[in-house]
């Protein structure tokens, strides 16, 4: 097969040779052929010099041309390198880029694929608590508790919000939408989302923000990373009568909102793993309740919006939460 796709390429170059060797032909005949010898000479010098060079070339090129026309059974096929002609050297290089993208691809789809097995099986399992205790208290003889139901459909509400943010986040950039957003009006709509969380918590949230103040941003998902924070920090706020604080400072060129609560703190050896995807740390296994993702796609959201994101704490003190606004 090798030879067949050889002299397919090269069909056009021996049919311009032929042509000119023809060519040729026709000028000794025009001069009256004076010399027949010279003429066949000629013709026969041509054809061999013509044939030494396709077989040269075809030697040349046997190996490469075997590999291309016979199937690969795998992709590492494209690795081998049996080229000895610039262009055939160059084109295996073009492979071998290619399949260098190919595999990079490959590996951040498995781990894309992975993360969301992963945080499914995770987020499945923590919906059946509150699925569970709804069904404990509809079995109970005593009048229903609305107010232990609410919480638990408030758990089912943030689980499915977290789920469909997962969802959303791989086609982020068509379901964004950056305005100029009143700061102060976003914060408070997410502390009145989760003012059951605060009442159960026995927490009080401050907000100190200026009326006029403006960022850029997507309301809807700036929404999203203020409630992680603010239920992170009613969450693993464990004592009565603590406050959190939502406060924003203007600067020239940026706007910096931190949100500081008097909870647990985070441990020093958790504080720069926080964000990464699954972590749950110390604090995560005390309540039980953590999937290890609200602060890693809040971080991620932060970064495709342009927001920058910070995070520091101190064990028993509280923790503060910072996020930059570039104007």
């Amino acid at each position: 097969m090798g030879w067949k796709l050889f002299l397919r390429d090269y069909a056009s170059f021996i049919v311009f040779q032929l042509l000119l060797v023809g060519f040729i032909m026709v000028i000794y005949m025009l001069d009256g052929f004076r010399n027949i010898d010279t003429a066949i000479y000629s013709f026969c010098i041509s054809l061999v010099l013509l044939a030494s060079f396709l077989l040269v070339r075809y030697l040349m090129r046997q190996r490469y041309l075997m590999k291309i026309t016979h199937l690969p059974t795998a992709m590492e096929d494209v690795l081998q390198k049996n080229a000895k002609t610039p262009e055939a050297m160059q084109t295996e290089k073009y492979m071998h880029e290619l399949y260098r993208l190919y595999q990079h691809e490959l590996h951040a789809l498995y781990a894309s694929q992975k993360r969301h097995d992963q945080f499914m099986n995770q987020w499945v399992h923590q919906m059946k608590t509150p699925i569970s205790v709804i069904e404990l208290l509809l079995q109970d003889d005593r009048p229903l508790d609305k107010k232990n139901v609410q919480e638990e459909i408030d758990r089912l509400r943030r689980g499915l919000d977290m789920v469909l943010v997962n969802a959303r986040l791989e086609n982020f950039e068509d379901d964004m939408q950056v305005e100029q957003v009143a700061l102060k009006a976003i914060v408070t709509a997410t502390v009145n989302e989760n003012k059951r969380l605060f009442i159960t918590k026995r927490v009080f949230p401050e907000i100190h923000i200026e009326d006029d103040l403006i960022v850029a941003s997507d309301s809807k998902w700036l929404r999203f990373i203020l409630g992680q924070f603010i239920t992170n920090a009613v969450k693993y706020t464990f004592e009565s009568n603590k406050k959190i604080v939502i406060s924003a400072i203007e600067k020239d060129d940026y706007v910096q909102l931190a949100i500081c609560d008097e909870g647990i703190g985070i441990p020093a050896s958790d504080l720069s793993r926080v964000t990464k995807a699954f972590f749950t740390g110390e604090n995560g296994r005390k309540t039980g309740e953590s999937t290890g993702m609200g602060l890693y796609l809040a971080k991620e959201i932060c970064e495709k919006l342009g927001h920058e994101l910070a995070i520091t704490s101190e064990v028993g003190k509280g923790t503060i939460v910072t996020v930059t606004f570039t104007n």
